[in-house]
């Protein structure tokens, strides 16, 4: 059965499938000796040779399904131009593993590594409409009714937002403890909701994917998924 060219590196764990699409753009990846640089090309993984930067792509994998409570300062890319730590450092294994969405470098809180590209794209293409849960501290002490525009849609900068589920939680001093519970994954997307209503995020923590909570894993800490929650997240 044919596949697309970035389907089966994701599935044979070189990198995500949108990881996958630069590689293949940047001339990194051939097919039976020959470099493929357009989208969409198919191969017959039983028949076709692939290789990335010269060594064959075989799926051969066992898949690793890892969460993690990414602190603040580290960033979810495998490379970074500025030297900063990446959460693969974390996660002392040796099978090559890439983070399933991204968390700015300044937000912490849980975030999925695995090698498995197919669960990857599940859990991040928008159709599948994943909840996240976020725990965002804002500057200010919100009026009533402060967070309905988000529980509406806000314009992030020519998009606007699909309706949010909404808590304000706790406020102390000048800051104040809001949850936010969003189905999409557009960059620093709950960033700019907070900043388009007034009240910019200071803080922010993933605490949830679906019903995967951190629970009592420690900021820095891993651990491996179960198979009840590997199933949860196959078959959302």
């Amino acid at each position: 059965m044919s596949v697309r060219l970035q389907k089966y590196l994701a599935d044979c764990g070189v990198a995500s499938r949108r990881a996958s699409e630069k590689l293949i753009a940047g001339g990194m990846v051939t097919v039976n000796g020959a470099v493929v640089t357009e989208m969409g090309v198919l191969i017959d993984p039983g028949a076709d040779r692939v290789a990335y930067n010269g060594k064959p792509v075989v799926n051969n994998i066992k898949p690793v399904y890892i969460m993690l409570n990414k602190p603040r300062g580290y960033v979810t890319t495998a490379r970074d131009q500025f030297g900063r730590l990446a959460v693969t450092d974390l996660v002392n294994l040796n099978e090559r593993l890439f983070p399933v969405g991204r968390l700015d470098c300044d937000t912490s809180g849980l975030l999925i590594l695995t090698n498995d590209g197919g669960l990857a794209h599940k859990l991040t293409h928008p159709k599948f409409t994943v909840e996240k849960t976020y725990i965002a501290t804002v500057a200010g002490v919100p009026a009533a009714g402060a967070f309905d525009a988000l529980t509406l849609g806000v314009d992030i900068g020519g998009y606007v937002t699909q309706p949010a589920r909404v808590e304000i939680l706790e406020t102390r001093g000048e800051h104040t403890d809001v949850k936010i519970i969003i189905s999409e994954g557009k960059n620093r997307q709950v960033k700019k909701m907070c900043a388009a209503i007034g009240y910019p995020s200071i803080r922010l923590t993933r605490t949830a994917v679906g019903r995967l909570t951190l629970g009592t894993l420690k900021e820095g800490q891993w651990r491996r998924l179960t198979r009840a929650e590997t199933d949860y997240l196959q078959n959302m």
